[in-house]
């Protein structure tokens, strides 16, 4: 797995982000254990972009020793699409300070809020559909409370955000896994093998279930990371330049202090 940091360009508006921001990693899930019962489309991967994260609130004048911050971790879709095609329930693993510090959510969006004072690592466990997965993915993130800079002024409005990029990827999915999920914008869809045909998908809920599965117009949403293709290549692009305008500065330097030494060595 790869574990790469990227930052975003400072703007009044957005919320204040503590580094590192942008982690992205690749999972693969393992073969199911009764592959054997299940038919499995042979060297055809399929890949569920998913976030997690936290996005945190200063109480404010609100705030008290132990409840100074307003929290909400969750595990959300990259593009905000609805996970529950694929993931059947999510296990958050507070702290033991907590009551009742497991929390299961069986239904999306996965998610949970809490209000606290301290910093904490959640354990989260995603289990998936029988005909997804029998192995469920096991997630660590650090709850981050307050902004990276502590010597700057706190703000209500304005929440901490942390998120981690994952590509969930399933090897050898089975048949009505696929056939379930090939419209579905939630996955990225494979070109299927020669030969490979599958039936057409059926609806197996409304319209209005999938509406609130989906996290698009989350009261969150205006505050969560751009995650996309095209955002990612800007920002390693605007780095790269960065980079190479430090690289170019370093160089003229050197050549000025190369010069100067120059003039003054003995004759």
């Amino acid at each position: 797995m790869v574990d790469t940091s990227l930052s975003k360009k400072k703007d009044p508006d957005q919320p204040e982000i503590s580094l590192p921001t942008l982690k992205s990693q690749r999972t693969k899930m393992g073969k199911s254990e009764d592959s054997e019962k299940k038919k499995k489309i042979k060297d055809v991967e399929i890949s569920v972009p998913i976030v997690y994260g936290n996005a945190a609130f200063w109480l404010g004048k609100k705030a008290s020793e132990y409840q100074s911050h307003k929290w909400t971790v969750y595990v959300r879709g990259a593009t905000n699409e609805d996970l529950s095609v694929v993931v059947k329930r999510a296990v958050f693993q507070l702290h033991s300070s907590f009551n009742n510090p497991t929390r299961v959510v069986e239904s999306a969006p996965f998610e949970l809020s809490e209000s606290g004072w301290g910093e904490f690592e959640i354990a989260i466990t995603l289990f998936f559909h029988n005909d997804v997965c029998e192995k469920p993915l096991n997630l660590y993130h650090h709850l981050k409370l307050y902004p990276e800079d502590e010597s700057g002024p706190m703000s209500t409005k304005k929440p901490v955000v942390v998120e981690s990029y994952d590509e969930v990827v399933f090897t050898e999915p089975s048949e009505s896994f696929l056939a379930r999920v090939q419209n579905h914008p939630v996955v990225t869809f494979p070109r299927l093998p020669a030969g490979v045909t599958l039936p057409p998908p059926v609806s197996t809920e409304d319209e209005s279930k999938k509406k609130r599965g989906d996290t698009k117009d989350h009261p969150l949403s205006q505050w969560f990371l751009n995650f996309s293709e095209a955002d990612e290549l800007l920002q390693l692009a605007a780095a790269r330049q960065q980079v190479q305008a430090h690289i170019a500065k370093l160089r003229r330097q050197i050549s000025l202090t190369d010069g100067q030494n120059q003039q003054f060595k003995p004759l």
